[in-house]
């Protein structure tokens, strides 16, 4: 069986957060969603559920964070190219996100860039050349010539 990964992430307004993630192409799986949480599926392996805060804390007695204040995780996704990159980041900005909350990176191989949903949680959307990323690797013999 391919694992999954299931991302909890709490919102303060499901109907808004479900609406973000569904403009920037996440698909809503609504066999495990109601109204308390929304599943949200980014692929065949990747899940997010996006949880009330009520229905979040029956998950953990931990306080949660304001993910504008604090940050304990980035959730970085790959994409396909540069463009997509720029594009799901523009997306998110256009549909109550905040584009670049972090600065973005460009090393020629490796290109990235980052975004806030309406509740603060940063994403990293990033796309990188893995033969010229492995051609510059330590323990690489083209490297080492």
């Amino acid at each position: 069986m391919t694992q999954m990964i299931f991302v909890n992430l709490p919102v303060a307004d499901l109907a808004r957060s479900k609406a973000f993630y569904e403009a920037i192409g996440f698909a809503t799986q609504p066999d495990f969603t109601n109204e308390d949480a929304a599943c949200m599926r980014l692929s065949d392996a990747i899940f997010v559920m996006l949880l009330k805060h009520d229905f979040w804390k029956t998950f953990t007695d931990r306080d949660i964070p304001d993910a504008r204040k604090s940050a304990q995780l980035l959730l970085a996704i790959s994409r396909d190219d540069r463009e997509a990159v720029d594009a799901i980041v523009d997306l998110a900005a256009a549909n109550g996100g905040r584009a670049d909350p972090n600065p973005k990176q460009d090393h020629g191989f490796m290109y990235g860039r980052s975004f806030e949903d309406p509740d603060g949680h940063i994403w990293e959307p990033n796309w990188m050349d893995m033969e010229a990323a492995l051609q510059s690797a330590p323990g690489h013999a083209d490297a080492a010539a």
